[in-house]
């Protein structure tokens, strides 16, 4: 596995201008809801793809030697980064292969097949044992993880140098999924604003972050992975990551299903848009806690929420 490294400013500078004219520059828009706090929304669901994900994606690829590149990259994932992954190969000429788990969604995976990225379908153990160790399954120098590596965390880095153009933010909440797009904008962000608190948002579906941070170290948590909140979660958070992140976290807020559900209902009234179960956690957490130093930055990461899901939700239902 690649040695796990937080990214300097410089790397996240030079991902900056690397990625110009690649992905989008997110607006950022001040929630409208009644209450005190003065939240903003950093909105990465705009995004090509739909999510941040395109950030380190790209950026990892740029990293790349470009003999590397001509022989193609492999991922695993069968979510955003690998999309991610699959819309910047396909920008730079750089074909993607992506491991995904047997149980993956169809309606993931033709998404893969519509951006050109090559499927091959694993076991979900032998998957997630491809993120663990993808050396011991062959995967070389042109394997690019979803959430480790400096060029992937210092691509999701670039999340806060746009903040910071635009606002002074008391406090940052981020959704933790994976733990690489909290770990490159705390890098970021601690470097050039370092008074500023960065905060993981998870759902009651399963809290890893606040187990660990309980526990003063990594540990397994109830996770309930059948609900409509995609892309955030685990039993455990990553060590590796962990290990990077812990000395930039500040905290984490946990927010109910119901207060997500709301989240995305008041997403798409107000503002008109569709945020993901992830993307309207931390909206949620920063509703729900008036008392953060503000102002306070969301990131809405992505958007891709099942219809089904959405229907429901619109109708006040928690599905």
């Amino acid at each position: 596995m690649q040695r796990p490294a937080a990214p300097s400013l410089a790397d996240v500078e030079n991902a900056r201008a690397r990625l110009e004219g690649i992905i989008t520059r997110t607006p950022l828009l001040r929630l409208q809801h009644e209450g005190p706090q003065e939240i903003y929304l950093k909105l990465e669901l705009l995004q090509p793809v739909g999510s941040f994900k395109i950030r380190c994606a790209a950026n990892a690829i740029l990293c790349m030697p470009a003999e590397d590149r001509k022989r193609g990259v492999t991922t695993a994932s069968a979510g955003n980064f690998a999309q991610g992954l699959g819309y910047a190969g396909r920008q730079l000429g750089v074909h993607v292969t992506s491991v995904v788990p047997e149980t993956a969604a169809a309606s993931k995976l033709q998404a893969l097949e519509r951006l050109g990225v090559t499927i091959d379908r694993r076991p979900y153990a032998q998957w997630w044992s491809v993120l663990e160790s993808p050396e011991s399954h062959g995967f070389g120098g042109n394997f690019i993880h979803p959430f480790l590596g400096t060029a992937v965390l210092a691509g999701n880095g670039t999340i806060a140098l746009e903040i910071l153009d635009e606002v002074n933010p008391g406090t940052v909440l981020v959704p933790y999924g994976g733990g690489g797009l909290i770990t490159g904008i705390a890098a970021a962000m601690k470097s050039l604003a370092p008074e500023v608190r960065i905060l993981a948002a998870e759902s009651a579906a399963g809290t890893p972050v606040a187990a660990a941070l309980a526990a003063g170290q990594p540990t397994t948590v109830p996770f309930d992975s059948s609900t409509f909140i995609t892309g955030m979660g685990s039993p455990r958070v990553f060590e590796p990551i962990w290990n990077i992140l812990k000395p930039l976290l500040d905290g984490s807020l946990c927010a109910s299903l119901p207060a997500v559900a709301a989240a995305i209902r008041m997403l798409v009234d107000r503002h008109h848009v569709i945020a993901e179960g992830a993307g309207a956690a931390p909206v949620a957490a920063a509703l729900a806690n008036e008392d953060l130093p503000g102002p306070v930055v969301c990131i809405v990461s992505g958007g891709h929420l099942d219809p089904k899901h959405l229907t429901a939700i619109l109708k006040g239902e928690v599905p």
